[in-house]
């Protein structure tokens, strides 16, 4: 680049965007229905102000639980220091260094009145993503959002801009889940949006720290990212006295349905375990002033989503005799930053924070711009000590540590509370039909082969496999159910399956390990699931970074679904005559059948799986109605961040103590370090001394 600027906008594209596409993502009706099942409780529930006001502090904890911060961070000394200063007629520009936590460090330029008297206004200025870089020097965010700062401190406010952690002096990382397949992320809980909203909670620590700003009159806006985090700060700090977000905001229907979502990186989103739909998240700001700010064709915050979330602003303001609080501003234009909606928010914030009306068309916007070099807090290749920035993802929410030992009269207890969560991450709501459809039945060598595809949830067809024997239904041999990744299928077993569909049998033989042994020695029925994106029902590649981030917004996990998807499939096997026909009075209901459907015989069940498939057949397992049943896990992760993803469950517990919940049902797992499972092997040693358990095999040979 040589001398030249180099600037980008992660979220301004001049071209038509990639992702504005005709065609619709996988799986686009379960995520309408999806949606539209979220959409259906806006406000969480609530329809008064003294509803809302009795909720609104869980609701808070709520959302910092989502965002990583529940428990919040601890508010350590800051060490803020000031590495110079840019003196201009009317106004000061601090360059500023801070430690929101030890080792994470924020680098931002705070703007000031060359005079003070008095204590001033304070504005809180979170930026949007505009890297600004010359000859591989960042600039930061700060400096391309300078002009904001500025006029507010040649208007008689004290402003702190803050860079972002990914286009920071210092960066760190917003795209673990858009762009580099951290989908761990996703288990952990962690998302960079909560590290932008600590960040700005700590720039108001060190605002209020200030002896010229009053701590009553503090208001916090940005754009983009910006307007994004001014939505987590507005609802998650009461010391906010007034927020005005701009381009920042837009509901799940934007961004699942119609595909938003593919222009944004991870910092726009919380961790959804709590399944909001945003307006819930706009209406924690509520009753404080709050003027909403976006334009007409934006493409990332389209005005009809806006619109949706302001009507439900509208409601909760009312409840409060509060309206004249509220406003909203629509412009002109696409994801811009112009005066025309700049000067109405200097004007909201001079109404607010100043108790003056001003008019925005006399709002004078001089050219105040400073060479970027200027801005700059850090000197080039300045690098503070102990620097968390680059890795913060890591440990900012932190996995949950290994329990102590536990002994058989707690266990109890314990297990019910790690159960639940597991179902909270892999149940559904009640099903509908299965509406099966048989692709192809012949028998061969005195087996039943079928293949066939059904209904798991509105919109989700997934495709079993059963190779049952003459007897194997009404004796007591046990049903192997054996759950599919894509890697399994692309390993072999997709094209020994293929075979079924066209009525035909492959030989055993062109199987690799396990696979050959489990059908080659067969010991009961075989049921092969493939559950969704995996096998016939796969999507391309291309799409599936923005079909997984889909379920994330969902408050669900593909993974999670996975394990429905089993359960529905074994219940499916299970039933059998006309689906019309009552269940009998013996059989046991459960959450995964259809609507009066008779259930075969029972018979004990094994649940199968290799590879990162493994933990899907784990918590399917632990899921399930089977009243006898066990696990043969082959090459298993050993931790959720090396297997698939299930939204925040690494906070509660790891993986072997999933495996722990199994005892006392046999458990065998191959291929693995026994080391690695050694808290469950204890744990099965207290409960009972004279049973080995789990069984640990080597992997089979080829």
């Amino acid at each position: 680049m040589g001398k030249r600027w180099r600037m980008a906008w992660a979220l301004v594209l001049l071209a038509a965007p990639s992702w504005a596409r005709a065609d619709e993502p996988p799986l686009a009706e379960y995520f309408r229905v999806e949606t539209a099942r979220l959409k259906a409780r806006p406000l969480a529930g609530h329809d008064s102000a003294g509803s809302w006001t009795a909720a609104r502090p869980e609701l808070q904890r709520r959302l910092r639980e989502m965002l990583g911060l529940d428990p919040m961070p601890a508010r350590g000394d800051l060490h803020a220091r000031i590495t110079g200063t840019v003196e201009r007629p009317d106004f000061v520009v601090e360059k500023l260094l801070f430690q929101s936590s030890p080792g994470l460090y924020v680098t931002a330029n705070l703007y000031r009145p060359k005079v003070v008297e008095g204590r001033l206004p304070a504005i809180l200025y979170v930026c949007g993503h505009a890297k600004v870089e010359k000859d591989g020097v960042i600039y930061g965010c700060k400096a391309h959002y300078q002009h904001h700062a500025a006029w507010f401190a040649a208007n008689g406010y004290v402003c702190l801009v803050l860079d972002t952690l990914q286009l920071g002096e210092l960066p760190g990382l917003h795209h673990g889940t858009a762009r580099e397949g951290m989908w761990w992320w996703q288990s952990r809980g962690y998302t960079p949006a909560g590290v932008e909203a600590w960040n700005a909670v700590r720039g108001i620590d060190y605002l209020v720290s200030r002896p010229e700003v009053d701590p009553s009159r503090i208001g916090v806006t940005g754009r983009s990212g910006g307007g994004a985090t001014s939505w987590w700060v507005g609802a998650i700090d009461d010391r906010v006295a007034a927020v005005a977000p701009v381009a920042g905001i837009t509901d799940l229907e934007d961004h699942v349905v119609d595909g938003v979502v593919e222009g944004h990186c991870d910092c726009m989103y919380f961790i959804n375990t709590h399944r909001w739909d945003f307006p819930t998240v706009a209406a924690l700001v509520a009753p404080k002033p709050l003027f909403v700010v976006n334009t007409d064709h934006d493409p990332i915050f389209p005005e009809d989503g806006v619109r949706r979330i302001f009507a439900q602003l509208e409601k909760v303001y009312g409840w409060f005799e509060a309206r004249d609080r509220l406003d909203l501003l629509i412009g002109k234009g696409g994801h811009v930053d112009t005066p025309e909606i700049r000067h109405p928010t200097f004007a909201f914030f001079e109404r607010y924070l100043k108790g003056k009306t001003v008019d925005p068309a006399t709002i004078d916007e001089p050219d105040r711009k400073i060479p970027f070099e200027d801005l700059k807090v850090l000197k080039p290749g300045e690098i503070p000590p102990y620097v968390r920035n680059g890795t913060i993802h890591e440990t900012f929410v932190e996995a949950a540590p290994t329990p102590r030992p536990i002994d058989a009269k707690a266990w109890g207890g314990v297990r019910e509370d790690w159960l639940r969560e597991v179902d909270s991450r892999a149940s559904g709501d009640e099903p509908g039909p299965f509406d099966e459809n048989l692709v192809a039945r012949f028998p061969h060598e005195g087996a039943d082969h079928a293949s066939r595809d059904f209904t798991s949830e509105a919109g989700v067809r997934v495709r079993l496999w059963s190779i049952v024997g003459e007897g194997d239904v009404e004796g007591r041999r046990t049903l192997r159910v054996v759950v599919l990744d894509q890697a399994a299928w692309e390993g072999g077993l997709g094209d020994f399956l293929g075979e079924i569909d066209d009525r035909r049998v492959a030989p055993v033989e062109r199987l690799k390990e396990p696979w050959r042994g489990l059908v080659g020695r067969r010991t009961g029925p075989l049921l092969f699931v493939a559950p969704r994106g995996v096998g016939p029902s796969a999507w391309p590649a291309s799409k599936d970074v923005q079909v997984r981030r889909r379920f994330a917004l969902l408050g669900q996990t593909l993974d999670g679904r996975r394990v429905f998807d089993v359960l529905r499939a074994v219940e499916l096997f299970r039933a059998e005559g006309d689906p019309r026909e009552k269940p009998a009075e013996s059989d046991r209901p459960s959450a995964y059948a259809s609507p009066r459907r008779p259930r075969r015989p029972a018979m004990p069940a094994n649940f199968t799986a290799a590879g990162r498939a493994a933990p899907v057949a784990l918590l399917a397992a632990l899921l399930s109605k089977e009243e006898q049943l066990s696990v043969t896990l082959f090459d298993p992760p050993t931790t959720w961040r090396d297997g698939p993803a299930f939204l925040g469950i690494d906070r509660v517990m790891g993986l072997p103590q999933a495996v722990a919940l199994i005892h006392p049902r046999p458990l065998t797992l191959i291929g693995t370090p026994r080391e690695s499972w050694s808290w469950a092997e204890d744990l099965a040693g207290r409960l009972e001394p004279r049973r080995p358990w789990p069984t640990f095999r080597d992997r089979p040979g080829p």
